[in-house]
């Protein structure tokens, strides 16, 4: 409010669309909001519309006069949000539509996406900052649920930053309960979780078969459950989010396409049955639980064989250069495009044909398209519903007299203008069954009689769909001139191998609570134990207060980084009662924190 760029790191859950939306309505002008969720962006606007204020949504896939009524009304109509993806704002009708708007504030979701060193870089998001010198004065609201210290310091150079300016809130959940479970035999073992904690939950998984499989073997156990992934058709997704939400449904088996957009605070448990590649991404995925701020459980649960499947998909998340360029090559061959051509084009990709066809490994090309992505030749945008969408040409006057003279339309123009409103200033998403079943007839007279009156100029129609988008950034190139850093793929390639050993060591830790562990992770250092996780309780159980444990251990770790000791010349040195030492020293070797050395003296087996 006070002009300041600003950037807001804010968890999972706590509310950072309020930030930026408040101070929108109070200020004069439009506020524009990137973002690369266009769920997200639907639904938002969605909401913003039934409180009676004026917003819309610019995004891959929209047709040209969409974009431009879109446009226009932000820039005459009192509009007072335009949410936009990263990849429009480079466009120059928008450039050049965006220079006479009146802009607020600019807000950017999902910041960590313009640090090329995070967990989900952009390429898009890069050309952000190109914004600012078109509205020199107009402040940027940064917004992020996940980000390290130097990730922090990346967006605001990106983003080009006044001055520093972080309002970090703390990631402490409070009523979270973080576990990490051992087990041979998960599917049994998450059976018996499920059976054990009562209300609604969550089970993440990495795969689509693992999802239907998982949901099945629940059914089996007379446990209501359903299973998501972004394959199944967008009525069925539809459906099982709505059943789920609303609770006639205990269970969603999901990968990690469903979580955007979840409305439902009373989610008693999220359990990961596969180890997610971050720690960022199980911070999120697990913060959907107790949004209502009653105790819910986060489990994860994990194996010997776990990390044998993390290295492995370092192999499938990295493929080779020439790999890549290979499937560069075969991407431009099914959609035709010549060398030299296809900037700036938007088409329709289905990644199971395109594998298909081409005989590939479908994890491999969704891979590489990442890795194109990053390098800024290519999007892939994540998998939409587009609904039909309808916007009346004809002006009023001229409408009634088109009525009166084809009388066989009249009706059904009656039933969409009583159906929606905003058909004169845009386009409006309809549902031609619920046209039907207003009006009594058939889904397909629905749709013919829209057809026809667009044939007639009366109005413009646009029939939904669902699918994924390849937009081409640059002109498609010979695959031999594809420059693929080598340098970057490598350090992008060391990174994703940094995270993942994070995400092991939050997995294999048995001395450190685990809502420390995490966030330490996210710069906040010398947090309380949580005294309900696995590793909190594990402690409890030893008979000793939280204070007493962490005073032993922390008088023992003085010790021990000097030299190492026999057990009974340790527990002589502390000043404190033999038992409670001699409690701690047999949880820490129970635990692999401290060892025996060849000379039976303790000494540490890692660093704390």
């Amino acid at each position: 409010m006070a002009g300041k760029d600003t950037l807001g790191l804010m968890p999972t859950g706590g509310g950072k669309s309020i930030t930026f939306q408040i101070p929108a309505l109070e200020k004069d002008g439009v506020c524009l909001v990137i973002t690369p969720l266009i769920s997200l962006m639907k639904d938002q606007v969605g909401r913003l519309k039934k409180k009676g204020i004026k917003a819309s949504a610019l995004y891959s896939g929209m047709s040209r006069s969409e974009i431009m009524i879109t446009l226009d009304n932000c820039l005459y109509g009192d509009y007072k949000f335009l949410y936009v993806s990263p990849e429009r704002t480079k466009t120059e009708l928008f450039r050049a539509k965006f220079e006479k708007m009146k802009v607020s504030l600019l807000a950017v979701d999902e910041a960590h996406c313009i640090s090329q060193w995070g967990y989900d870089f952009r390429p898009s998001y890069l050309s952000i900052s190109d914004l600012r010198e078109i509205h020199t004065e107009v402040p940027v609201l940064a917004l992020t649920a996940t980000a390290t210290l130097d990730i922090l310091d990346d967006i605001q150079d990106k983003l080009k930053f006044r001055e520093k300016n972080v309002l970090r809130a703390s990631f402490e959940r409070k009523n979270l309960i973080y576990q990490a479970i051992k087990s041979d035999d998960k599917l049994h073992k998450l059976v018996r979780i499920v059976q054990d904690i009562h209300g609604s939950g969550i089970i993440y998984v990495r795969s689509r078969k693992s999802a239907r499989e998982i949901a099945e073997e629940l059914k089996r156990n007379r446990i209501s459950a359903t299973y998501y992934h972004a394959g199944l058709d967008y009525t069925q997704r539809d459906k099982r989010q709505d059943d789920w939400t609303k609770g006639s449904v205990r269970i969603i088996v999901a990968t990690n396409a469903f979580g955007m957009g979840i409305d439902k605070a009373e989610v008693r448990f999220v359990l990961h049955y596969d180890i997610p590649d971050s720690v960022e991404s199980y911070f999120q995925e697990s913060g959907r639980a107790g949004r209502d701020n009653k105790d819910a459980s986060t489990i994860l649960l994990y194996n010997k064989n776990d990390k044998s499947r993390m290295d492995k998909r370092v192999r499938s998340n990295f493929p080779e250069i020439k790999e890549i360029k290979r499937i560069y090559e075969a991407i431009g061959n099914y959609f035709q495009i010549p060398v030299g051509g296809g900037k700036n084009l938007v088409l329709d990709f289905n990644i199971g044909e395109f594998a298909s066809r081409f005989k590939l490994n479908m994890v491999v090309v969704y891979n590489s398209l990442k890795i194109l992505e990053r390098e800024g030749y290519l999007e892939l945008t994540e998998e939409v519903r587009n609904p039909s969408r309808v916007h009346f040409l004809a002006a009023r006057d001229d409408l009634y007299r088109f009525q009166v003279e084809n009388r066989s339309f009249d009706g059904f123009i009656k039933l969409i203008l009583r159906s929606y409103t905003g058909l004169f200033s845009e386009f409006v998403p309809i549902v031609e069954s619920f046209l039907a079943r207003k009006g009594n007839i058939s889904t397909t007279l629905v749709e013919e009689y829209l057809k026809r009156l667009s044939s007639l100029k009366i109005i413009s129609y646009i029939p939904g769909k669902r699918t994924p988008f390849i937009i081409y950034s640059e002109e498609r190139l010979d695959k031999n001139n594809l420059a693929i850093s080598h340098d970057k793929f490598v350090k992008r390639k060391e990174g994703f191998i940094l995270r993942q050993k994070k995400m092991w060591d939050y997995v294999a830790s048995k001395a450190k609570c685990r809502s420390q562990f995490l966030l330490d992770y996210f710069g906040e250092k010398d947090a309380p134990r949580c005294g309900k996780c696995d590793i909190c309780t594990g402690r409890n159980d030893l008979g000793l207060s939280v204070y007493e444990f962490d005073l032993i251990l922390e008088e023992m770790k003085n010790l021990l980084q000097i030299k190492n000791y026999k057990p009974e010349v340790l527990v002589a040195k502390l000043n404190m009662e033999d038992d409670k030492v001699v409690k701690v020293i047999r949880f820490l070797l129970d635990n692999g924190k401290i060892k025996y050395d060849k000379d039976e003296c303790l000494c540490w087996s890692r660093p704390l």
